[in-house]
This record gives structure tokens, C-alpha cells and sequence, in this order.
């Protein structure tokens, strides 16, 4: 009965996230950003820490932590630029990939040559969900459609 409320509660969230597709990137965001603005904090803590052993590593932490620092404020305030750094990650994703996927076709591998052709798919699949998560209301969009189908997943499977 628990998972049925779950379900129910899935597919209801679902359904708003598709009619209002910001709102299901918005917490993704805040909360992304929360974390990285801890470790922005963590990492300038450390850095001053390590001034005393290693003044490079002091520097280069402090560095990294406002870098960190600005880019959490960032994706609380802008919702769009998480969007456009998870776009980002993916398509190097996908990149990375694709370039592990010719290597495998190339090479003389001792298998088949199925994983070059499988990784050169999802490299594909991956540049294009790169492609269509730049924008904020098509993410949302997604994460309603994820929302639905697991939902919906969760009420049909069978209790063990």
C-alpha cells in the first residue's frame, strides 16, 4: 500500500514538473548548488590549512573553493547555468564516448567490435540529450517524463 502512495505521489509530481517544467529544475538546482557552495567553503578552509605545508596547494585550493564558491551562488540564483553545465558534462560524455568507440573500431580488439559500435551509440545518444537539456524548460520536461514513468513503473511492479 505504501509503494501505491509513492507511485501515486511520483506520477502527481510528474504532472506538475510537465506543466510548470522550471519547477523540476529548480530544487535539482538549489540543491546542486548548496553542495557545491559546502565545497567551496571546504576547499578554502583546507587551503588556508595547508598554507602552513604547501603554499601552492594552499593557493590552488583556495582557488578551486571560490571558484566552487561562485559557481553554487550561481546555480541557485540562475537555474540556466546548471542547465548549462550538466549540457556541458554530457556532451564531453558523449565525446569521451565516441572517442573510445572509434578506438575500439580501429583497434584489433580480441572480442567483437560491439563495444566500439555500442559506445559510439551512446556517445551519439549523449551529445543529443546534451543538446536537449541546454534549455531549463526542456530539463524539466525531462525530469517530469522521469517522474511519470517511474511512477507509473512503481505501481505496476509486483510486491515480493
Amino acid at each position: 500500500m505504501e509503494k501505491n502512495r509513492m507511485a501515486i505521489v511520483l506520477i502527481i509530481l510528474g504532472i506538475i514538473v510537465l506543466a510548470f517544467p522550471l519547477l523540476g529544475v529548480l530544487p535539482f538546482s538549489i540543491l546542486t548548488g548548496l553542495g557545491v557552495i559546502v565545497l567551496g567553503i571546504g576547499l578554502i578552509l583546507a587551503g588556508y590549512v595547508d598554507m602552513k605545508t604547501s603554499k601552492a596547494l594552499g593557493i590552488i585550493e583556495i582557488i578551486l573553493g571560490v571558484i566552487a564558491f561562485i559557481l553554487g551562488v550561481g546555480f541557485i540564483v540562475d537555474p540556466s547555468l546548471f542547465t548549462f553545465v550538466a549540457s556541458l558534462f554530457i556532451y564531453l560524455a558523449g565525446l569521451i564516448l565516441i572517442i573510445v568507440g572509434i578506438a575500439a573500431l580501429i583497434s584489433k580488439p580480441r572480442g567483437s567490435r560491439w563495444n566500439g559500435i555500442v559506445a559510439l551509440m551512446l556517445g551519439l545518444i549523449y551529445i543529443l540529450f546534451g543538446y536537449l537539456i541546454k534549455d531549463p524548460k526542456t530539463l524539466g520536461i525531462l525530469i517530469g517524463l522521469w517522474l511519470v514513468i517511474t511512477g507509473v513503473l512503481l505501481l505496476f511492479q509486483k510486491n515480493y
